[in-house]
């Protein structure tokens, strides 16, 4: 059973570094319901995305895959034959979880692997959909052009990038106040500014927000024809990039 994420409830006297440890995992659909403005739109969206971009006889990837609701999602919706979807996620936890999950799924017969690995030492190939759901801004930022490189290079023609990420802004006025924006949507949500804060301190050094020109400039750079902004709220986005 899914508990109510009130990790940053009460005062702590030492704040660490976020991590998606067992006690996240227990947490983990209500926080990020709670944290990610649309996020179940972003989530039933990609499966439509999947859908019409899967290609027979190739591998769907989701990259930092979490307990698998990009997976169930895409499994869904995903028709064309002799298709599969790798689910890669560095959390034994978060693997084991989710591995339970997709046990219970009995919507589609789209074959599923879930795998706990860094996704840096992932070689994805022949694959038509790849998919970084919120899991590019945890990776040091000089290492994410050789992410983007490595994926683009394992799609086949055609193939699609989806890539969601908290983003950052140039001007100093629009990211305060769309930052601002952002801790009303989790007050509205029933989080203490207590939570906010402390929740802020422990993703400081782990979660890395880059602008949407950086982001569009890199998979540019990668070898991407093109990448279209499908999906904002606030400094929340997803973009879909196509070879």
């Amino acid at each position: 059973m899914t508990k109510n994420d009130a990790l940053y409830a009460a005062p702590l006297q030492e704040i660490i570094d976020f991590a998606f440890d067992e006690r996240v995992v227990a947490v983990f659909p209500d926080m990020i319901q709670r944290s990610v403005p649309g996020y179940g739109m972003i989530i039933a969206n990609i499966g439509i995305v999947a859908a019409k971009y899967a290609q027979a006889g190739t591998h769907c990837y989701d990259l930092g895959c979490s307990l698998g609701a990009v997976t169930l999602a895409m499994r869904q919706r995903i028709t064309q034959p002799d298709c599969d979807i790798i689910a890669v996620d560095n959390s034994p936890a978060m693997i084991e979880r989710g591995r339970e999950l997709l046990a219970r799924d009995n919507g589609s017969s789209v074959p599923v692997t879930m795998i706990c690995a860094d996704l840096k030492e992932v070689k994805v190939e022949n694959a038509s959909v790849v998919v970084l759901n919120f899991t590019l801004q945890f990776v040091p930022p000089a290492q994410r052009l050789a992410v983007i490189r490595s994926i683009y290079q394992g799609l086949r023609p055609g193939g699609v990038l989806v890539l969601s990420e908290k983003i950052a802004f140039a001007d100093p006025a629009q990211q305060q106040v769309l930052m601002e924006l952002h801790h009303d949507f989790k007050r509205a949500n029933g989080y203490s500014d207590l939570e906010i804060s402390q929740k802020r301190t422990a993703l400081e050094n782990v979660m890395i927000p880059e602008t949407l020109a950086c982001h569009q400039e890199r998979l540019a750079a990668a070898g991407f024809s093109a990448s279209y902004l499908w999906f904002q709220c606030f400094n929340f986005a997803s973009l879909v990039a196509i070879k």
